[in-house]
């Protein structure tokens, strides 16, 4: 029998809250340059440490051993979707979370504005994370000037700093296509190929996208430090079953960048829009309680400051949300989980294929005798090392939504 199958015949429906705090690129590792500490083993997390003593522990691999995952299938593992089985672009993802509302055989990509040198190396991939209002002026500019190409209709929507969404509508588009984009300083912008090399539609998508960069760069070129930009996740929206189908439970995502928003929609959550801090975050949270069943909630910044390398700010991101915690606590809900999608240790500036810690607190949780919640006391906590997509069936185990199997 597919496993999936089994958790959908044994699913109860019951009046349980759980909610799933992400604190994005949460896991690190130790290193004699930080003192053999990690981050979350250095910050004051007086709130955490309250929860930690009674609740369970361990360490997710969010792929497979080994496996780097980029945001989206490290976030669809923990909404309990096999990311080998479901895989979904990033630029499909970013385009839901802006609002672009998709139709079928659109190719979206997701794109960041770049530094480029004369010779057209890329010198700083995130433009030196320009502000927002910069991007939105520039995204403006290249969507008054390109409409179309040819027949197919270009579609430009500035994100949250350094990002946006660019979107080809027209007949006979697929995906995926390799990234434009080298994925480090010192080299030049690739130029993009059809994944499938036996696909018309990726093929021509791939040539809409080098058409796409011919008119677009020379817009661009006196805009310093944003003249340039990368492409990556192209690809077109695939079917997915809803959260609320594979679970019964109604969800909600309470998130601030589009991406993640994007996530959560591709798989039927409901975003809740407005709050801009984690504290409001929490707050939205608790003016909703009585309205869903499962609550996404999502925080950005460990994982930024983890990219950039900066130990001390990720510590501080991570005492920043401690801090705000208590408005959550105020509505405890009976199964609460946190931890991270991936690891962003500051070491590597980037994700990793390190394990994530987790946390998982509720009345049948048990108790793991930990003083803290840390990537140390995780490895010896009673959840053990296990798949990602599994912590949402641990969470509605915790929540008594399953009967008993066989007799």
């Amino acid at each position: 029998m597919n496993l999936d199958t089994l958790y959908s015949e044994l699913t109860l429906k019951n009046d349980a809250k759980l909610v799933l705090l992400v604190l994005d690129g949460l896991g690190d590792i130790a290193t004699k340059e930080q003192n053999y500490l990690t981050p979350l083993e250095a910050a004051a997390t007086p709130n955490l440490d309250a929860l930690a003593r009674n609740a369970a522990q361990g360490r997710m691999i969010p792929v497979a051993p080994g496996i780097t995952p980029g945001s989206g299938p490290g976030h669809l593992a923990l909404f309990g979707y096999d990311p080998l089985e479901f895989q979904v672009g990033r630029g499909v993802i970013e385009a839901l979370g802006l609002g672009i509302e998709l139709k079928a055989g659109d190719v979206a990509a997701r794109a960041n504005f770049c530094t480029l040198d004369a010779k057209g190396i890329v010198t700083d991939r995130r433009a030196g994370r320009i502000e927002t209002e910069v991007c939105e002026e520039l995204c403006k500019l290249l969507a008054s000037k390109i409409k179309k190409i040819g027949t197919t209709e270009v579609m430009i929507k500035a994100g949250k700093g350094h990002r946006f969404v660019v979107v080809f509508r027209g007949k006979g588009l697929e995906g995926p296509l390799t990234d434009a984009d080298p994925h480090h300083e010192g080299a030049p912008i690739p130029v993009v190929r059809a994944v499938n090399k036996k696909s018309a539609k990726a093929q021509k998508a791939a040539l809409l996208i080098k058409e796409f960069y011919k008119q677009a760069l020379p817009l661009l070129a006196k805009r310093k430090p944003a003249n340039g930009f990368l492409m990556r996740g192209i690809a077109h929206q695939p079917e997915i079953p809803t959260f609320q189908e594979r679970y019964q439970l109604r969800p909600a995502c309470i998130a601030v960048y589009p991406m993640y928003k994007g996530l959560a929609q591709l798989v039927g959550m409901n975003k809740l829009e407005g709050a801009q801090t984690i504290a409001e975050q929490f707050q939205r949270y608790r003016a909703e309680y009585d309205n869903y069943d499962y609550f996404f909630i999502h925080y950005k910044y460990t994982d930024m400051y983890g990219e950039d390398g900066n130990f001390a700010a990720k510590k501080k991101a991570i005492e920043e949300l401690d801090a705000a915690l208590p408005i959550l606590l105020e509505k405890m809900p009976k199964v609460l989980a946190i931890t991270g999608d991936h690891s962003t240790p500051c070491a590597a500036k980037g994700h990793s294929w390190h394990p994530q810690p987790v946390l998982l607190t509720s009345a049948l949780s048990g108790s793991d005798k930990l003083q803290r919640f840390t990537e140390t006391g995780a490895n010896t906590g009673s959840l053990g090392v296990f798949d990602a997509k599994f912590l949402i069936r641990l969470m509605q185990a915790n929540a008594l939504m399953f009967d008993k199997f066989g007799a």
